[in-house]
This record gives structure tokens, sequence and C-alpha cells, in this order.
């Protein structure tokens, strides 16, 4: 009796172990397929923002997209803005934040690079 009982015992533990690790499998997998559909959304966003005239202040053909490390430039009249598109709750990452934090300072160089 006292077997039988370990080995039921033992047996309903790993199955609960198995179910356990599955779940959690399937959880990431779900996670990683929404944000990757999050990303994808985002992406195909950035191409037509400066084309929605309530979202985007100024003259979408004086933008520029870049892409990486920032969504674009735009080339105003009197001004050149650097643009970064976000949605949601994202947020600017390492590379976006360190170059606002060089716009802002102003650590702005013009180098004109000639060939023969």
């Amino acid at each position: 009796m006292d077997l039988i009982f370990w080995f039921g015992f033992l047996l309903i533990f790993i199955v609960l172990v198995f179910l356990v690790r599955r779940y959690r499998l399937l959880y990431l997998k779900e996670k990683r397929r929404k944000a990757s559909i999050s990303i994808r959304h985002g992406k195909f966003l950035e191409h037509y923002i400066p084309w929605i005239k309530k979202i985007f202040p100024y003259n979408p053909e004086r933008f520029r997209f870049i892409g990486n490390p920032i969504d674009g430039i735009l080339f105003d009249k009197d001004k050149i803005v650097f643009i970064e598109f976000k949605t949601g709750r994202s947020t600017l990452n390492e590379s976006q934040k360190k170059i606002k934090s060089l716009v802002k300072n102003k650590k702005i160089e013009w180098k004109e690079i000639r060939t023969e």
C-alpha cells in the first residue's frame, strides 16, 4: 500500500511538472507573438504617420525616413528636426536616448567629405 501511494504521488508530481512547463512555454510563446504583432504594427505606422495631418504638424514631403536608430529627419525651412514615432506605452531605447541627449546638448556637427 505504501509503495502504491508513493508511486501514485510521484506520477502526479511528474504530470504536474510537465503541465506547468508546458503552460509556461505556451505563455511565453503567446507573449512573444503579441510583442511581435505590436512591433510590426509600429513599424507599419512609422511610414504613414507623416501623412496624417492630425498627428504630424510638418510638411510630410520634407521628412526623410531613416528607420534606425531614429525614424527620420525633417528638413524644415528654418530648422532640422530629429523625429522618433512611438505608439502605446513604448519608450525610447538607450541608443535613442543617447541621440536625444546629443541633440539637446547641441553636440551636432557638419562635415563635408570630398572625393577626387
